[in-house]
């Protein structure tokens, strides 16, 4: 079966970015934070992800964050997301994200400038070029505004031995098929959402990069044992239980409705940073009336 032996594992979580009272990183809350994610399922952490804040985070907040994690949990364990919109910066920060110890990467296509396809990749094939660890696309139009076309994708499948892989967050499965259908059987697929991640899987994913992992881990490990098992209606029963609590964690600009939860479940990662702002309380009472009927006592 086409992603079951995915190279970082089925689930991959993009981690939040801890602040403390004061709005600076908490890198010891980093690393607890780290620690708890794979005690509960997580395989592979992103770290500087746009879940961890990384456009209002520096870059040696950033780098300080890798080397946090990746001496809490082993640097093995450390994909560090490195995208931007400057092609020059984005390499130069890759090499900086392996020096302070991660093993893997994980680029954005660059938002803003709106590059052609031709430009989309060339942007990669330089940041590829720039360490020898893998690298993972991270295709999420809603906020970049430019699309990585399938046909892009499979190129530099193609072209780029170091580029292995894909975050998909167009919410477009028949895309998700296409990039399947064109690339190599080695070559994973990640579900970017985690309300596309069954279907994903369905055609072939490799797993999710996901944000609700943060409250429930072991379900979705399950989800994931299952769906390899050959057990798809367990593995859809999982899913669909999933999916009201999911709504409630994108119900608000993210990683504000997940660091609600996470207070309310006893573990606290701080609040946003501007230009982001935490949930008023009628969005609150969304996320934990959610937590309620997932099973959760708060």
């Amino acid at each position: 079966m086409r992603g079951e032996n995915a190279r970082f594992g089925h689930l991959l979580t993009a981690m939040v970015t801890p602040f403390d009272a004061n709005g600076a990183v908490d890198c010891a809350r980093a690393a607890e934070i780290a620690r708890f994610l794979l005690a509960n399922g997580t395989e592979t952490l992103i770290v500087n992800g746009t879940t961890g804040e990384s456009p209002t985070t520096t870059t040696e907040e950033k780098l300080r964050l890798v080397n946090t994690v990746a001496e809490a949990v082993g640097a093995g364990r450390v994909m560090a997301g490195v995208g931007g919109n400057c092609t020059a910066a984005v390499a130069d920060l890759a090499r900086q994200s392996q020096e302070a110890g991660a093993t893997s990467l994980l680029a954005v296509a660059p938002y803003y400038n709106k590059p052609s396809q031709e430009g989309l990749y060339r942007h990669f094939r330089v940041v590829a070029d720039a360490t020898p660890l893998p690298l993972v696309l991270y295709n999420v139009p809603g906020r970049t505004i430019t699309n990585i076309e399938p046909t892009t994708t499979a190129r530099l499948a193609r072209d780029a031995q170091t580029i292995v892989g894909t975050k998909e967050a167009s919410a477009n499965l028949a895309q998700v098929g296409e990039i399947l259908r064109t690339t190599p059987g080695t070559f994973d697929v990640y579900s970017g959402d985690d309300a596309t991640y069954l279907p994903t899987l369905a055609l072939g994913g490799a797993g999710v990069i996901s944000v609700v992992s943060h409250l429930i881990g072991p379900d979705l490990a399950r989800l994931n044992h299952a769906w390899f098992a050959g057990e798809q209606e367990a593995a859809a029963t999982i899913f669909l239980k999933m999916l009201p609590l999911i709504r409630a964690i994108f119900s608000a600009p993210s990683p504000a409705p997940l660091k609600s939860a996470m207070k309310a479940l006893g573990n606290p990662s701080g609040g946003v940073r501007l230009p982001l702002v935490d949930l008023d309380g009628a969005e609150e009472q969304v996320v934990y009336d959610a937590l309620l009927r997932y099973g959760f006592q708060i």
